[in-house]
């Protein structure tokens, strides 16, 4: 797949994740919803390496790395996200990790010595300004004593999805595959929420309704598999600070699917704040332009 597909797929898919993440919420505890998720999404994957032949053999240190990914990037971000969603509406934790474009640019640079492009310091202001105006009413809404909680998880969350970034792209610097990898990661990852459960004292409880069960089956084959493989290739091939720009454009597909879905009212502000988005990233998409090579004067 091109770039473009890999960006699309990831909109596309995990815009639609925001509708499927509230049939999880209810009776069963957020943490067992998180194991269940990469839980069944790992066991798929290594299926599918053991069906294909894949190599799943690999060092100690890849492990370790491997393990790393799946704490930050697949457990402890989605626990951290659930929770901040009991304190805080959908639009408003949308709004927080969309500062991610903001953490992964300065991460790239302090990790790995990424230059920061002037054009996606604009492009990310660009799309933090445009969510902050689509959920405005919520902004304005905010109630600072019950909330701030919510915001405290939401931000954790960021931070903790960001250097899960980091450590994926070192990872495929490491010529450890994205398939292989989101495996074991998100092998480890549930595992590691699983233990932390039970530490916690909290139920293994498990909802059979079709709606909890179907929506299940979304996140982890789509939401998980499909969706975290093409944004992690992107990532690989364009860099996170590039990349995460897909979390400032996710909560946009997600509002078209509210408006459907749920009757989501639309205003004045919620048409300019996708106007920001979209010329953010159209922005970011970009490519760079060749510099052209001065051919030496012809000698006579």
């Amino acid at each position: 797949m091109n770039n473009l597909s890999l960006y699309l797929a990831t909109v596309l898919i995990w815009g639609s994740t925001w509708l499927a993440i509230k049939f999880q919420l209810g009776a069963v505890p957020v943490e067992w919803s998180v194991v269940y998720r990469f839980g069944l999404a790992a066991l798929l994957l290594l299926a599918y390496c053991l069906a294909r032949g894949l190599n799943l053999r690999f060092s100690r240190r890849d492990h370790a790395f491997m393990a790393l990914q799946g704490c930050l990037l697949f457990c402890l971000n989605y626990v951290l996200i659930y929770h901040s969603e009991m304190h805080l509406s959908s639009g408003l934790v949308a709004v927080l990790f969309s500062s991610i474009v903001f953490l992964n640019t300065l991460n790239t640079r302090l990790f790995f010595g990424t230059p920061i492009e002037p054009k996606v310091v604009v492009s990310a202001a660009l799309g933090f300004t445009g969510i902050s105006m689509v959920f405005w009413p919520e902004l304005a809404s905010f109630n600072g004593q019950q909330g701030m909680a919510g915001v405290w998880f939401g931000l954790a969350a960021t931070t903790s999805a960001s250097l899960g970034n980091m450590v994926s792209s070192r990872n495929q610097r490491a010529q450890i595959p994205v398939i292989q990898g989101n495996a074991f990661g998100m092998l480890y990852g549930a595992l590691a929420v699983a233990v932390y459960t039970v530490l916690a004292g909290k139920p293994m409880v498990f909802d059979w309704g079709g709606g909890y069960v179907w929506s299940l089956v979304y996140l982890a084959v789509f939401g998980s598999i499909l969706a975290f493989g093409a944004y992690l290739t992107l990532i690989g091939r364009i860099g996170a600070d590039r990349a995460s720009y897909a979390g400032v454009v996710i909560p946009i597909v997600a509002l078209l699917l509210s408006t459907v879905f749920e009757g989501f009212q639309w205003h004045a502000s919620t048409i300019i704040g996708i106007a920001l988005c979209l010329s953010g990233n159209v922005l970011i998409l970009q490519k760079k332009r060749p510099t052209p090579v001065l051919k030496p004067a012809a000698q006579v």
